[in-house]
């Protein structure tokens, strides 16, 4: 697995005061997009390719999670809030009467890793030994009950790594393996994805969830089943594009009514095949197969659609 680069700064360019602002000097139109900790790397990534061929056009991308970035919606301070989860219909209800009808977009597709330490001997979970890891009333509290002795955990503690409650990661977690139930007190809350992965790395009991494209070859990733005897399938982009892995996921992006102008063309560019082709190189599924070849002597690769 390639080992992603640290997060790079939150804020890339020159902010606005309000949405859809100008700034950043010689009068360029900021488009501001905040939200989910999940697609945060690809979203600068994104911003970052789009000034090069868009110079008049400059995009201020910030995480925080997802409930961030939906407040930030309601509230009407920003064009555009990404989400690794479907807003509520109390958000929706709430940005109604706030004047604003929240327009969805599927930007991608993600799929949620189960990271353990890489020399926990565990090779695949159920999706019920996860419940009865994480969720309220589970009963599997150490390694040894799921009959493993891990180097470097003297106490066979589960150390459980999740992700605080506003993060989108967190509710479809919750929402996938837990059947929206309630999650086991006493786990070790991060606030971004890539934190997640660094306790894990560093604590041979810890088990924790994420993002796919957060990995590192520092961590190990189990395949997922949804039941004893069924197909256990590993994390990758292709299994969250057809569907076989069991914690597999849509990526949105929310805006504030139909987009129009500047907004409308840059989703209308990240949902083209440039724009696809960078989420993918980033870890995450398009939301079609697409093939990215690097144009002889370019800087950027290519980009050619190779099915739908």
């Amino acid at each position: 697995m390639k080992r992603n680069s640290s997060l790079a700064p939150l804020l890339l360019l020159t902010l606005a005061c309000g949405p859809s602002g100008e700034g950043g000097g010689g009068g360029r139109q900021v488009i501001q997009n905040k939200g989910s900790d999940t697609l945060v790397n690809v979203a600068q990534a994104w911003a970052e390719r789009y000034a090069q061929i868009h110079p008049g056009v400059a995009v201020a991308v910030s995480g925080g999670g997802t409930g961030t970035g939906i407040a930030a919606l309601i509230n009407g301070t920003v064009d555009i809030a990404n989400a690794s989860r479907e807003l509520s219909v109390e958000e929706i209800e709430a940005a109604r009467a706030n004047g604003t009808e929240p327009v969805k977009f599927v930007v991608g597709h993600d799929a949620l890793a189960i990271f353990v330490h890489p020399d926990n001997p565990i090779g695949q979970f159920t999706l019920a030994q996860l419940a009865a890891i994480y969720g309220e009333g589970g009963t599997v509290e150490s390694w040894s009950q799921l009959r493993l002795a891990v180097p470097g955990c003297p106490s066979g503690e589960i150390v459980r790594v999740s992700r605080q409650n506003n993060s989108g990661t967190y509710e479809y977690f919750r929402e996938a393996v837990l059947g929206e139930g309630e999650y086991k007190l006493g786990s070790r809350d991060m606030h971004g994805s890539k934190d997640v992965v660094d306790l894990v790395q560093h604590t041979p009991c810890a088990i924790g969830y994420s993002g796919l494209a957060y990995a590192t070859d520092a961590v190990k990733m189990p395949c997922v089943a949804t039941g004893e005897g069924a197909p256990c399938v590993k994390p990758s982009f292709h299994a969250a594009l057809d569907g076989t892995y069991p914690i597999a996921r849509p990526l949105f992006m929310y805006t504030r009514g139909q987009p129009q102008g500047a907004v409308k063309e840059y989703l209308d560019w990240i949902m083209g095949t440039e724009g696809q082709c960078l989420l993918q190189k980033q870890g995450y599924a398009p939301i079609a197969a697409v093939t990215c070849t690097a144009a002889p002597g370019a800087a950027t690769p290519g980009v050619a659609v190779s099915g739908t």
